[in-house]
């Protein structure tokens, strides 16, 4: 096991230097990457609705999708995970597996990802810090408190907005170019 930032570091070094002499196999290779693919997985559903795989011949009878893109691609690049964070492996894409596979991954990501979209922005009041909103969104009428300052209403893409509240929660305003003006003004204090 590699301890010290040091021998990280060197570790690292050292396969991105087989990836540039060309000794490595690929970049997955240097980068330890396992993936996987409907050859080598088996997902099921558990009873409690949960996420199970077998790899070759170890079951994990919970696992969590992580996805690498929340905002800008769930079907792409997913690591698999234990209930201890461990990575059994990563999935390139969504469309390697069969429907059915593929429709019970993405299941787990909603839940996972669960990110209410803020359909109309009602009303934003500041107060000591702090902003209240009252928004219509994709989840129905939302009441939520946000921390100003600390990147809790940031861009993460030029027009997607990602507003994380006190407890939390995410919400997110797809097209910040779709907001009335008058809309637009309440959040950009925000921002």
């Amino acid at each position: 096991m590699i301890s010290t930032t040091s021998e990280k570091e060197t570790v690292a070094s050292q396969a991105a230097e087989a990836v540039q002499e060309g000794t490595a196999g690929s970049l997955s290779d240097a980068a330890d990457i396992y993936y996987l693919t409907k050859d080598n997985a088996e997902f099921s559903k558990t009873a409690g609705s949960m996420l199970s795989v077998t790899v070759g011949d170890q079951t994990h009878p919970v696992v969590y999708v992580h996805c690498s893109f929340p905002h800008t691609n769930k079907r792409m690049y997913l690591s698999v995970r234990t209930v201890e964070n461990k990575e059994i492996g990563m999935i390139r894409s969504l469309e390697d597996f069969s429907e059915e596979i593929a429709q019970l991954l993405e299941e787990q990501l909603q839940i996972r990802y669960f990110t209410p979209e803020i359909k109309r922005v009602i009303a934003v009041k500041e107060e000591f810090g702090y902003s209240y909103w009252e928004t219509e969104t994709t989840a129905g009428l939302c009441r939520f408190t946000v921390r100003n300052g600390g990147g809790n209403a940031k861009l993460v893409t030029p027009n997607r907005l990602l507003v994380t509240d006190v407890d939390g929660n995410r919400f997110v305003i797809p097209d910040m170019n779709r907001l009335t003006d008058k809309e637009y003004r309440m959040v950009e204090i925000c921002m």
